[in-house]
């Protein structure tokens, strides 16, 4: 495996920021192969090297893997020149990641976004021949019918003439601005909007509620996050 620099493979297994690895490096409790680490730029080799604090073992940790609560105003990216972008709310411990928002939410949507460093697992998301679900809240403008979630269901036709991928559509309610749920297969450009705007009921509100096997913590507010568990990382790379 690739060599890196220590004070990296230290905050990469949460040990602090690289200020505060630093600073424990000066304060001669890390060890490398049982010798006092002297360097923070010292390179280390995961699967061979032997990196202790305090004379504890740290495991290297490749990848991380955050839940965000997307809250709208903010841009699904790493940089934007304008808008602010959602790895602007990471920590400082977590910023070093470099991590990226795995799909896209609107700047005026929210909920369920996943941002990680591990681009296979992001492909495999993202993937058209995979058909991983999503599932949203959406208000719209107008009354949703029958008609409607029989249209979402045999795959509603965009106004590009794209023929969209069967989906669910459950009313939450009804009226002149109704509620529902939909789960969709696919991720184009601005679907959920695109797709209920083809049955003449714009939507004014979306929020996503799950990606695949991952679903919104709902003691999340929106611009908070939090690390997966092992569990929700395990299931994550079960999809296939």
């Amino acid at each position: 495996m690739k060599a890196i620099r220590l004070d990296k493979w230290l905050a990469n297994a949460g040990m602090g920021t690289r200020t505060e690895v630093k600073k424990a490096i000066r304060a001669t409790r890390i060890e490398v192969n049982g010798v006092i680490a002297k360097d923070a730029g010292q390179h280390v080799v995961p699967g061979k090297d032997v990196v202790t604090w305090d004379g504890e073992p740290v495991i290297y940790a490749a990848f991380a893997y955050f839940m965000m609560y997307k809250p709208q105003g903010v841009l699904s990216a790493t940089e934007d020149l304008r808008d602010p972008v959602v790895t602007d709310l990471l920590d400082e411990a977590d910023a070093h990641f470099d991590v990226f928002p795995v799909g896209r939410l609107d700047k005026d949507a929210e909920g369920l976004l996943l941002l990680t460093n591990d681009g296979q697992l992001a492909h495999r998301l993202l993937s058209p021949r995979h058909h991983v679900p999503k599932r949203y809240l959406i208000h719209v403008q107008g009354e949703l019918g029958e008609d409607d979630v029989q249209a979402i269901a045999n795959g509603v036709t965009l106004e590009d003439g794209y023929q969209a991928l069967p989906g669910e559509l459950m009313i939450v309610e009804r009226g002149q601005t109704s509620a529902a749920e939909i789960v969709i297969y696919e991720g184009k450009y601005h679907q959920v909007k695109r797709m209920l705007m083809a049955l003449g009921k714009p939507v004014t509100f979306l929020k996503r509620l799950e990606m695949g096997p991952l679903v919104l913590d709902s003691d999340l507010s929106p611009g908070e996050y939090r690390k997966l568990t092992e569990m929700e990382v395990a299931r994550l790379q079960e999809v296939q």
